[in-house]
């Protein structure tokens, strides 16, 4: 297989080094996306004509436009997209500020819509490509103390799948990653926490402390082991819609689908109801 072109959001740490680190083993070339160039100067320095570092806060729906129209022009084609960056903030509702809010939707929700609005005219001319967007099997599953995460990746997921089947004609496919717990900085460095209140302690909605805390277990999930699935559905025709990696996740994720569907199932009549007769 010739070599591809990705981007990639936030490839300093977590899925994002994993998914850079392994397309640039096997010959492809990868546009990263950081804060702080220093944090890939790793990637610079062993592949000097594969890895493009490249400055971006995806809060700068500008900046991430400019760039987005910038690599296509320059390199031709991008293949794949990958928007992966984005962090997790725990905390009560009412412990959030507003700038904590404001921020994490711009981040995980906001940024990532830009970036996939932004390559589309460019994928669809070019006659194909494939946009993965990290999400996580919060994008189907919530726990308190993580309204405003579940907030952004319900959003994302509602997008992404609208989009799927806007573009699908085009050869663009787009597939949505949902992650279990994996042992990344997602976790256990990235993390942001909000002011937390002593009203919510021994509610679940501080029970979180207890995941961020490394001595009460580390995640069951090998983020190597999922960037290579990752990286594999790229490949896979027609592109999956949803992909969620653990074992954990999965079973979470179908025991609250079928919870939710059963609960559907008992409003029959009530939605009927309101039929126009």
């Amino acid at each position: 297989m010739s070599p591809q072109t990705w981007m990639i959001t936030g490839v300093n740490s977590g899925f994002g080094r994993e998914l850079t680190q392994q397309l640039l083993d096997r010959g492809d070339r990868v546009v990263g996306t950081v804060r702080n160039t220093a944090k890939v100067s790793d990637f610079t320095e062993a592949h000097p004509d594969t890895f493009i570092a490249e400055l971006l806060e995806m809060t700068d729906t500008a900046a991430v436009r400019e760039l987005v129209d910038r690599k296509f022009r320059d390199l031709g084609r991008i293949d794949v997209i990958v928007s992966n960056a984005g962090y997790g903030l725990f905390g009560a509702a009412e412990e959030l500020s507003d700038t904590q809010v404001g921020d994490i939707v711009a981040t995980n929700l906001t940024g990532p819509i830009t970036l996939i609005r932004a390559a589309l005219p460019h994928l669809r001319e070019q006659g194909g490509g494939r946009i993965i967007q990290i999400s996580s099997y919060g994008g189907q599953v919530a726990f308190a103390g993580n309204s405003l995460y579940h907030a952004t990746k319900w959003g994302i997921e509602g997008f992404c799948e609208s989009v799927a089947q806007e573009v699908e004609k085009f050869g663009v496919g787009v597939t949505i990653v949902e992650p279990g717990g994996a042992r990344t900085e997602f976790r256990y460095g990235s993390a942001r926490v909000a002011e937390l209140m002593p009203v919510y302690d021994d509610t679940p909605a501080h029970a979180f402390l207890q995941m961020l805390d490394p001595a009460n277990g580390l995640a069951p999930g090998d983020p190597a082991l999922m960037a290579t699935r990752i990286i594999e559905s790229a490949d896979q025709q027609p592109a999956p819609l949803r992909m969620v990696l653990g074992s954990v996740a999965l079973q979470s994720t179908i025991a609250t689908l079928q919870k939710r569907i059963a609960d559907f199932e008992t409003q029959t009549e009530i939605a009927a109801s309101t039929d126009i007769k």
